[in-house]
């Protein structure tokens, strides 16, 4: 054994979020470089970790040693006290919440020790979480066995008490833990990160390690890895407590020495104690935990006694298959199916062996019980998604709703028997009711077997600019600048952000401070920041989870796993998403309301598939609210596309990601599907597969058919290829060449053609989509779209109710429908339900969209004039409703909105309120009272008055404005409507088409101020973040100090403006910042200042110019009109018109046609 020989049993990973900085893969090469035979992982309280950190080291030639640094309770974990800092120790400043508590670290000796870690950071935070997820003795009690413990750092219970000068204390600390853990099995640690009070405890622990014969162990307190590191750690730690280098009251550590040090260098630190080194290698050698996918990790799913799983999921198959057979008859009669009946037959048997052979049937029989019982609760589901859409047995057990023959899907990519690796079906339910499946599998199996699944968000490249930048105390809009220089490029690194722009290198060198920022944001970028709950994931298990993996709680309660979903699939565990669309509730929702309005029972499933409008629509682009449609690119291509199959929905939801769009694939499909390019095949037998693409291969199951047809390979065997390719592996993809060509050459295919085509292949594998998620999609799509073409009105208020609480998206399909005819009404006590409904061809507002009404009190309005008719007077409806969902506050804001117009003008409705109240409170204090007349029979209460006061009307800015004070929407006008042809002349952009605008692209906008955030910039200036709506949408609009302080006046909520603004394009979202403002009434009748016409001189004729003349004589008006005259030498010449004109919207589009978009212009 070396002198130098040493490793690291105290290392913090990422996953100490916010506090170490050893990203795993870099920690282990950085072991395996120095030569270190094992590594510890000990994160603070969790064991987020461990799994991918132990399938990772073993990757490598690092012994992984599982671990981790518990916060130990002083008392009893259940107990809760006040939050207090602790005094600064470990030369970090007060942990808040842990005086309470010690640290304390366990490595896993065995695979005991590990259940046994488990077992202890899951109760944690399931019993234990009082800021810090904590456990205490009793646990550590019955847990010890198979765990090492160390006495950890300055705030471990023995340190903390030598810290404290109590000696005693110190000893029997000592004593109490290796008590609980046995002898042998808990050592003193010492440290050295040259803080001045570990001179003095180290002296004590030399000492007590003497007294009680407890061996020290020596460690460094690792939150880094390299010495340079140091700074990079301070700034996390800004980061996590929001505070900023500059504070010097910050948490922070003492010294640079928290390093990944290397042995020689932990050497020198502990020469006199050379035990203290070697017995980590001892340690090490005594930790041998191994992670084992489970065998079973299917849950038990129980079938009818005397069957077997088997043998039900085969009869459970055959009974679905019998229930779609007429349908698929009734298609063969017609001559629409593409495949007979006994090819149906043949493929089902195929399937229901394979996946018996592969012993998966109990994983469908979960999947189809739990569908099953979506379908009978009226939980919308899915059509299907990914490759599971290209198994007839799924189809036939409704998992999905895509037959696999018609489109030519593939089971093999979804089960490749060739290569077994767990079935992956994901599922979408209704948004609002996916929930209800969670809880019925969660009672089916067992609370303790099913959870959701953590998630880890991570510095992504601008958002660790932005986090590094607050920490350093740079001005926000110095920071932003930087930030918005990174491509817009997805899961783009720094690194290559900064090869790729020129003018982010530029800003970089160019200042010492961004340069710092870079180099530090590089440094942190990738590295965990928050846990969260996935959002879709559930993991089902055959046993109590808590045998098998560490469990969290969120902050919201939810119980997840401590493993995200790349280590639960290492660990073999079932896990499914459980995904929430929108879309399918909109759906639901539209077809309830179809059948309630028109008395029209729709069948989704069974639509036509060959419906002209609904094909007319995709080609006029008309998709806002098409499920995968609605991008403005998308939008595009649509129009240049015009698709009139579903086969054509299909490829363009493959051909729509940045791959092909980069590549230049969709302007060459266009072409093909035109016939502006020649369709050719570079052999006959590719005609059948690629006939569809028009020659291209565009879906991943086209490159396992033309393996398969060309080479013979087994469809499965093409899975193994399609796979390679994905990979882009050398080594493989030159395994599967010469098998591809040798098979090519079997089949008399030339050696040329052969290399070409696998060429080819190889090629588009880059591009090539999962045609079964991309077909169930675009059925999905077509749906909505089909409702949107048909059925406008119910369409539109089922989405409208899908977003309600999102103003932004409500103003924009409020827009999208007036723009096809719909009127939205405002709400009605005597017709609105609770959210959006149609009421004949026009939508009416709901109730519980009413601020301050709530949805009981719109339960009440609506029950009672549904069992007793419509209210007729004010009094009568305070009569009618229950006092308890009345008051004044409730009754103004249903005035407000125009819900109780039909029971008056809103004036004088509100003048009578106190009235009606009070008459309604006599009446109900009458009934109460139970008094009566002189013959025993009840008196008659008061008359309630029905006359309404008289009050002074409304004016229409009034009218509106109380109107959005209490729906967050103009419903019956807009403030914008009476400038709209000014606003036309103007070229002012609608809100709701700046995300086809390009980045930096300054534009004229009108809008209306609705929220206001005030901020403050680093250095004290006052700037705001104003949120802007017209007609058409709702935009932030940025208000940078500069230009705040000279147009705060302007900015008031209300006033309709003008503004000239900066595009935006972020990552997140597209805003807008702020150059210039001024009132729309400032504007009002006054004409512009002058009509600016260029004109080149070369391509001037005399019919223009006649064209022209006619033009401005047509249009008299008090604007003037100036032409600038370009020569064919570039020189300009302005002539001043003799006529003066009115600039109607007519008027410039006229001379816009003839003269072109850019030549026209209005100056004010």
């Amino acid at each position: 054994m070396g002198h130098q020989q040493f490793v690291h049993l105290h290392v913090h990973t990422d996953y100490s979020l916010l506090d170490g900085a050893c990203e795993i893969t870099q920690l282990l090469d950085t072991t395996s470089r120095l030569g270190m035979p094992a590594v510890a992982v000990t994160d603070h309280g969790n064991l987020f970790a461990a799994a991918n950190f132990f399938y990772e080291a073993n990757k490598r030639d690092v012994k992984p040693i599982i671990g981790c640094e518990v916060y130990v309770a002083k008392g009893s974990r259940l107990d809760r006290g006040e939050k207090v800092g602790p005094v600064a120790q470990n030369g970090v400043d007060g942990e808040p919440g842990v005086r309470g508590s010690n640290h304390l670290l366990l490595l896993c000796e065995s695979n005991e020790g590990y259940q046994n870690l488990i077992k202890l950071v899951s109760a944690g935070f399931l019993e234990g979480f009082y800021y810090k997820p904590r456990i205490d003795h009793e646990l550590l009690s019955k847990h010890s066995r198979g765990l090492i413990a160390l006495s950890a750092c300055l705030r471990g219970a023995v340190t903390e008490a030598v810290v404290q000068d109590r000696y005693r204390e110190a000893l029997e600390n000592a004593y109490r833990l290796q008590d609980i853990f046995g002898k042998g099995n808990f050592f003193l640690e010492i440290q050295d990160q040259g803080l001045d009070i570990e001179k003095s405890v180290n002296r004590d622990l030399l000492r007590l390690s003497k007294e009680s014969g407890i061996p020290l162990v020596a460690t460094n307190d690792c939150h880094y890895l390299t010495h340079e590191d140091a700074h990079a750690q301070d700034v996390l730690l800004c980061i996590q407590t929001g505070k900023t280098i500059s504070d010097p009251h910050r948490m922070k550590f003492a010294t640079d020495q928290f390093y990944f040090k290397t042995a020689a260098e932990m050497t020198r630190v502990f020469r006199e104690l050379p035990d203290a080194l070697s017995r980590t290698l001892a340690i090490a050698e005594r930790c041998n935990v191994k992670i084992e996918k489970i065998r079973d990790p299917f849950p038990e799913f129980k079938v009818p006694p005397g069957d077997t799983p088997g043998g039900y999921f085969e009869k459970a198959v055959r009974e679905g298959f019998a229930a779609r057979l007429p349908h698929l008859e009734r298609l063969s009669q017609r001559g629409a199916l593409r495949n007979p009946l006994s090819e149906y037959e043949r493929r089902l048997t195929h399937e229901i062996q394979m996946i018996q052979k592969m012993r998966f049937e109990g994983y469908f029989l979960v999947v189809w019980d739990f569908i099953r019982y979506a379908r009978s609760q009226g939980v919308p589901v899915g059509p299907g998604r990914g490759s599971a859409a290209g198994s007839l047995a799924s189809y036939a057990l409704r998992i999905t709703d895509v037959d696999p023959l018609q489109y030519d899907l593939i089971f093999e990519r979804f089960l490749n028997p060739e290569r077994i690796s767990l079935p992956d079906i994901d599922i979408d339910f209704c948004m609002r009711r996916r929930g209800e499946v969670i809880e019925y599998v969660t009672q089916k199996y067992g609370r303790e077997n099913v959870a959701q699944i953590i998630t880890f968000g991570t510095m992504a490249a601008k958002a660790a600019i932005k986090d590094v930048g607050r920490a350093m105390d740079i001005p926000y809009g110095e920071v932003d600048r930087l930030a918005k220089l990174v491509p817009n490029e997805l899961k783009i690194a720094l690194e290559a952000a900064l090869q790729q722009s020129a003018q982010l290198r530029a800003a970089v060198e160019s200042d010492e401070r961004m340069n710092e920022l870079m180099t530090v944001a590089r440094r942190l970028e990738g590295l965990a920041r928050h846990a969260s709950t996935h959002a879709a994931g559930v993991v089902i298990s055959p046993r109590p989870l808590m045998e098998i993996v560490p469990l969290y709680k969120t902050n919201r309660d939810e119980i997840t796993t401590q493993y995200d979903m790349n280590a639960l699939e290492r660990i073999g565990l079932l896990k499914m998403d459980f995904l929430g669309l929108t879309t399918l509730t909109v759906l639901h929702d539209a077809v309830r309301m179809v059948a309630q309005n028109r008395g029209t029972q729709l069948d989704l499933e069974n639509l036509p598939l060959d419906d002209a409008d609904t094909y007319k629509l995709f080609a006029r682009g008309d998709t806002t609210a098409i499920f995968q449609f609605e991008s403005h690119g998308m939008r595009d291509i649509l129009r240049r596309y015009q698709p009139a199959r579903i086969e054509d929905l299909t490829a363009l939801n493959a051909l729509y990601r940045p791959g092909p769009i980069q590549g230049g694939m969709i302007d060459d499909f266009i072409n093909r599907k035109q016939g502006k390019t020649r369709v050719s095949y570079e052999l006959p037998q590719l005609k059948d597969i690629l006939e569809e693409t028009y020659g291209v291969i565009l879906y991943q199951e086209q490159v396992m058919q033309i393996a398969s047809r060309l080479a013979g390979f087994s469809l499965g065997q093409a899975d193994i290829l399609r796979r390679a390719m994905g990979k882009k592996k050398a080594e493989e993809m030159a395994a599967q060449r010469q098998k591809f060509l040798a098979g090519c050459k079997a089949n008399i295919i030339p050696d040329k053609k052969a290399e070409d085509i696998f060429d080819l292949m190889e090629e588009f594998a880059g591009y090539g989509f999962n045609k079964s998620h991309s077909c169930a999609y675009a059925l999905l799509a077509y749906q909505t779209a089909y409702l949107k073409s048909h059925y406008p009105v119910e369409f539109m208020a089922a989405l409208l109710t899908s977003e309600t609480g999102n103003t932004e998206r409500v103003v924009k399909y409020i827009n999208e429908a007036r723009g096809m005819g719909i009127t939205v009404l405002p709400p009605d006590v005597n017709e609105s339900d609770l959210y959006f409904t149609p009421v004949g061809e026009a939508i009416r507002f709901g109730l519980a969209a009413i601020k301050n009404v709530g949805e009981n009190t719109a339960k009440a309005i609506r029950d009672t004039r549904q069992e007793k008719g419509a209210f007729r007077t004010l009094f009568d409806f305070c009569e009618r409703i229950d006092s308890r969902f009345l008051n004044k506050r409730v009754f103004e804001s249903l005035i407000k909105s125009g819900a109780m117009d039909s029971l008056g003008p809103r004036e004088c409705v509100l003048a009578t309120v106190d009235d009606a109240l009070a008459a309604v409170q006599r009446a109900t204090r009458h009934r109460e009272s139970g008094q009566h007349g002189l013959f025993g029979v009840a008196a008659a209460p008061a008359p309630v008055p029905v006359e309404l006061r008289e009050a002074e009307p409304w004016s229409e800015e009034e009218r509106l404005a109380s109107e959005y004070a209490v729906l967050s929407f103009y419903v019956s006008g807009h403030p914008l409507a009476k400038y709209a042809s000014r606003l036309q002349e103007l070229k002012a952009v609608p809100l709701g088409e700046i995300e086809s605008r390009r980045n930096r692209e300054e534009i004229t906008v009108a809008g209306m101020i609705v929220g206001v955030r005030p901020m403050r910039s680093r250095r004290g200036q006052r700037w705001a973040i104003y949120t802007l709506q017209d007609m058409t949408g709702v935009q932030e609009l940025l208000v940078f100090p500069e230009s705040f302080s000279r147009l705060e006046s302007v900015l008031k909520t209300g006033n309709p403006l003008l503004l000239k603004v900066r595009v935006q394009v972020e990552e997140a979202a597209t805003r807008l910042s702020l150059l210039e403002a001024r009132t729309l009434e400032s504007l009002t009748g006054s004409a512009p200042a002058l009509l600016r016409v260029r004109l080149d001189l070369e391509e001037l004729t005399e019919a223009t110019l006649d064209r022209l003349r006619g033009l401005l004589e047509g249009c008299p008006g008090p604007c003037p009109v100036a032409f600038e005259l370009r020569s064919p030498d570039g020189s300009v010449a302005t002539l001043h018109a003799q006529h003066r004109v009115r600039p109607a919207p007519e008027l410039l589009a006229a001379m816009e046609e003839l003269c072109g978009r850019e030549a026209i212009e209005l100056v004010n």
